[in-house]
Formats: C-alpha cells, structure tokens, sequence
C-alpha cells in the first residue's frame, strides 16, 4: 500500500545528537528544602520551571498528535521466521527541503541476505562536533533499509534542541529508503555525509537489525520523549550495539559530542579501515557520487563504490 502527500515543513535539523542531562536530581538539598544561603539553586530551579513552561512540557508522551506529514507514521514490524516484514518504510521525494512527497509502503526483507551494517555520520556545519547518526543495512549489496532515530516534530514546527531538554517531543525510528533518508542530507541539505562499513558478522548484523525494530515495535505502543541528551540518535545506536555485543562502545565525551564518533568507532575496531582514521574518513564521504548518481535507481550501490 501507498500514500502520497504534498507537503510544506519547516527547515530543521534531525537531532542534536548529545545526550541527556540528569535534569533535576541535583537542584536541590536531600529533603527538598531550598535554602536562602543558596540562591544560585533557587535561580537554577526557576529557569528550568520557565524554560519547561515556555516549551510545553508535557507529563505524558503520545502518539496521537498532528505530526509533520513526513513523521506521521510509524514504522513497525512483522517477524515470521528469516522474513521481516517492516510497514511504513519512508521514501519522499524531495524537490526542496520545504516542498516534498512523502510515500509509505510495505517492504519484506529476508534476514538470511542480510549481510552489512552501514554506519552513517552526518555532522552540522556550523557545528561539526555535533551530528546525526544512524545505521542502513545490507543485503546482499542490492537492497539497502536505513534506520534513523529522530525528534518526531508537530506539523509546521521547528526543531529546537533546547526545547528537547525537557519533555517537549517524542522519538520516532524511522525505516526508509536511502533516496529519501541519505539523498535529503547530501544533496537537498547539502551536509557533508560519511557512510562508514562496521565491522559485523552476519548473524551480529541481523540481531542488530531486529533489534532495532524490537524498539520500533515498542515506542508505536509504548511512546517516549525525546532528549538531546539522553535519548537522541546516538545514545539509541550505542544501547543497540552495547546490547547485541555486551560493553563494545563505553560512554565517553565522543558519545556526547557524535560528530567525533567516527574516530571513537575506528578507534575500537567497529569499522572497516582503509588506511589511518583521515584516510578511512575522506573515504567513507560520499556527496559527489550521491551528486552524481542522484536520480539512479540503484542510488545506493552506487555511492558505494
């Protein structure tokens, strides 16, 4: 099944992908009194109470709002054996970043043929310690799904990272087609886009992969907020891979700061080199052959070679 939209949304970025702060624990004394000798506290609470106010924080996610028409469904999942069928797998057409088709359809993807994990870094511009992260998989070379963890924004909303401090929007996973989730970054964007190839066994790909859609499946029944800090595209990733292979990647500043997390993963072995890390890194950017082969079929066989 499709569907089909023409759709206006406000430029944003995905996700300022740091992690959360432990908001609240720390503000006040161990029995809930503020004391006058610290007003520093009392001002901290008070800015935290405005800040929450003024961006509408809300006490309970949900999954029924007025969402942007490219973030108003839910990928979810069914297993049957070695098949995955995934409903909802996004594929817009982007003439601008503002001016779009959204399609939705159904994919089956074989768990037998899959056989890589791609590991996708995008960092901001005017930022380039911060970034979006996010995995496509593999199978055989010819079929690629990409899974990317986002701020699910209201229909006409900006992204606001400081907003996503406190519960302001919920998380979505996203499956979708790499024209739609890789080709929006490089070419209507025009980010910088590095597509890294981890080091995985087959079977370690594919329990990452229905990982990942386990939790697709639970946050369509069970929503979450999102959080720049804590639970954003990048702390998502490493929760998967620390789950699939116990203790792999540890929490460090590059965790915090994921436009350095290319090096952190090279630095422990989790993806294929190609010389130094610089070497591995001008190799991995693909934006002149997503230039170049932007309207091709086999688009993402293509940025691979």
């Amino acid at each position: 099944m499709d569907a089909s939209v023409i759709a206006r949304s406000p430029r944003g970025m995905d996700c300022l992908r740091p992690l959360r702060a432990p908001a609240l624990q720390q503000l006040g004394p161990s029995r809930g009194s503020i004391r006058p000798r610290r007003p520093s506290l009392v001002l901290a609470v008070a800015a935290l109470a405005m800040i929450a106010s003024a961006a509408g924080c809300r006490l309970t996610p949900s999954n029924d709002r007025d969402w942007a028409p490219e973030l108003s469904r839910l990928s979810t999942a069914d297993f049957n054996g070695n098949l995955v069928t995934v409903h909802n797998v996004r594929n817009c057409d982007y003439r601008t970043e503002e001016d779009y088709d959204v399609h939705y359809d159904d994919r089956t993807y074989d768990l037998s043929r899959l056989d890589s994990v791609d590991y996708i870094l995008v960092p901001f511009g005017n930022m380039p310690r911060v970034a979006h992260t996010f995995l496509s998989f593999g199978f055989h070379g010819q079929d690629y799904a990409a899974i990317s963890v986002e701020v699910r924004r209201l229909r006409g909303q900006d992204y606001s990272p400081i907003q996503n401090f406190v519960n302001v929007n919920e998380i979505i996973y996203i499956v979708g087609d790499e024209r739609d989730l890789v080709r929006l970054r490089s070419n209507v964007r025009r980010d910088d886009v590095y597509i890294y190839r981890a080091n995985t066994t087959p079977q370690q790909s594919q329990a990452l992969f229905v990982d990942m859609l386990q939790r697709a499946n639970k946050l369509a029944k069970e929503p979450e907020f999102y959080n720049t800090l804590t639970n954003n595209c990048t702390t998502n990733l490493v929760a998967h891979v620390n789950h699939v292979v116990p203790n792999k990647i540890p929490y460090t500043y590059q965790v915090l700061l994921p436009g350095l997390s290319d090096r952190l993963a090279f630095n422990l072995g989790l993806l294929k080199s190609s010389g130094t890390f610089e070497q591995t890194r001008t190799a991995a950017r693909i934006n002149r052959l997503a230039y170049i082969y932007r309207d091709s079929p086999d688009f993402s066989e293509r940025i691979r070679r």
